[in-house]
């Protein structure tokens, strides 16, 4: 799995991640391979980052699925534009991508399948596999190592002045104790917009 966190404090918007890909019992880590679990892509509003846990195949599935949104559809800018947004994708990643909807017979909703975490100028936003959306107004994180990231980032938020300082410690307490995310850890910023 893997570890990656959103912050936002300060003014500022932090996503960050770990950069190890595990296959059962085998790691490729960063010496081997570019394991990014965060991409950036480029809103009317301005960048928005998209981290996301969950199978490999996932990521450039997405990553490829949005670039191929017109500019007008790919809106990230709140919880409701981005429900929108990924509402828009999923028949994209079923039919281009053959995207496995199918989680339990009992569910409400056709499954997207991951976890993904979104960090732009307007905020901190996560989105789950039946395209629910949250809107943090502090920090979260998801992957394997969430729950260490999650209480280093309880911990810390007093005491850490930035988001980024806080996003870079909640992935470090992971890859610390996770035994599925390992470093280095990657980073990016945004000005948060007032």
């Amino acid at each position: 799995m893997t570890t990656v966190v959103v912050v936002k404090k300060a003014g500022q918007v932090a996503i960050a991640a770990d950069t190890l890909v595990t296959f059962g019992d085998t790691r490729l880590g960063q010496r081997f391979e570019d394991n990014s679990k965060i991409f950036k892509i480029d809103t009317p509003v301005g960048p928005s980052f998209v981290g996301m846990a969950g199978t490999v195949a996932h990521f450039p599935a997405l990553r490829l699925a949005m670039a191929g949104l017109p500019p007008e559809q790919l809106l990230l800018g709140s919880k409701d534009e981005v429900f929108t947004t990924f509402t828009k994708l999923h028949p994209v990643l079923k039919e281009a991508f053959f995207l496995q909807t199918k989680e339990d017979d009992n569910d409400p909703y056709e499954s997207s399948q991951f976890s993904v975490v979104v960090a732009n100028a307007t905020g901190i936003y996560g989105l789950y596999s039946y395209r629910e959306v949250f809107e943090f107004k502090e920090f979260w994180g998801i992957g394997s190592g969430r729950s260490f990231a999650l209480g280093a980032l309880h911990a810390s938020w007093g005491s850490a002045k930035s988001a980024r300082d806080l996003a870079v410690l909640g992935v470090q307490a992971a890859c610390e104790f996770d035994k599925n995310s390992a470093g280095p850890v990657e980073v990016f910023t945004v000005k948060l917009k007032k």
